[in-house]
């Protein structure tokens, strides 16, 4: 049937799925496509940080290029191992210039990316191995979509409960914390 008026858009809204089952990491290269393409901003949420060379090269490239990259984990863990193992991404990030905030309430298990006012992801991928490359996964694709502020603005609000991470936080760590930590990196895809 014909319609009269047209319809209004409001930007893209893409579902996408990633699964271990073929050869495509579709969620790293939606990251990686948002941070490797930002020009002002790209915010991150993830309840994991277990990032891989190429995750950790985007986004210290991005920082280094004038990007405002933050990153916000949880302050409070689920799971004590995985939560020293994301402290010791910590180090590299900061001596690029992301900024990186732990929510202090308790555990932040939001996974979203949003960046430039224009581009978002919200969905199950976490940024770790496991969720990149072993699990079946969801995310929905957000493009020039009015949500997109919605997204950018909760993250800012959020960043009201959290401490941001110096630089001094990650060299006063202990020696044998910091052993345990790149020991830990080691074993990395199996947490």
């Amino acid at each position: 049937r014909y319609h009269e008026k047209e319809f209004e858009s409001d930007g893209f809204v893409q579902p996408f799925c990633d699964t271990p089952l073929d050869e495509e990491v579709v969620g790293e290269d939606v990251y990686l496509n948002i941070i490797n393409k930002a020009k002002k901003y790209v915010y991150i949420c993830t309840p994991y940080l277990i990032i891989d060379n190429e995750m950790m090269t985007a986004l210290c490239l991005a920082a280094k290029s004038g990007v405002d990259v933050r990153i916000m984990t949880p302050g409070i863990p689920d799971k004590k191992l995985v939560f020293i193992l994301t402290q010791s991404y910590y180090r590299q990030l900061l001596e690029a210039g992301v900024k990186i905030y732990e929510y202090q309430p308790g555990f932040l298990h939001a996974k979203s990316f949003v960046s430039d006012d224009e581009i978002g992801v919200v969905g199950t991928i976490n940024l770790d191995y496991r969720s990149l490359y072993l699990h079946f996964e969801d995310g929905v694709w957000i493009y020039r979509n009015r949500v997109i502020q919605d997204i950018k603005d909760d993250f800012i609000q959020t960043m009201e409960y959290c401490r941001q991470i110096e630089p001094e936080f990650c060299l006063k760590r202990n020696i044998g914390l910091r052993i345990m930590q790149n020991i830990f990196r080691a074993f990395a895809p199996l947490m």
